[in-house]
């Protein structure tokens, strides 16, 4: 599998360093607040249990080895165009 829970560690230990800066306090439990785009970045709020879908995994592990997860929002920014994104995010609704 092309899955990789280093990876995976160190996305979710930059959103605790990023909400304990105060900045994701309005995130609901259940939740992370994740950046979506390619230029101009979206603020999304996912459910946590999208980190159990594999396609999610997958999705995860390409986006960290095409971009990292070092980015400036302070928290886990996947860079890809939105409308992929979308597409992704309405497939895993669907199997739940």
């Amino acid at each position: 599998m092309g899955f990789r829970l280093p990876g995976l560690i160190n996305a979710t230990q930059k959103l605790r360093r990023s909400s304990s800066k105060g900045r994701s306090t309005d995130v609901p439990k259940g939740y992370l607040a994740v950046y979506v785009g390619e230029s101009q970045m979206k603020r999304v709020m996912i459910p946590v249990s999208y980190l159990n879908h594999v396609e999610f995994q997958n999705f995860l592990s390409h986006s960290e080895e095409e971009f990292g997860f070092d980015h400036p929002m302070g928290g886990l920014t996947i860079l890809c165009r939105e409308d992929v994104f979308t597409d992704l995010v309405s497939r895993l609704n669907g199997s739940s």
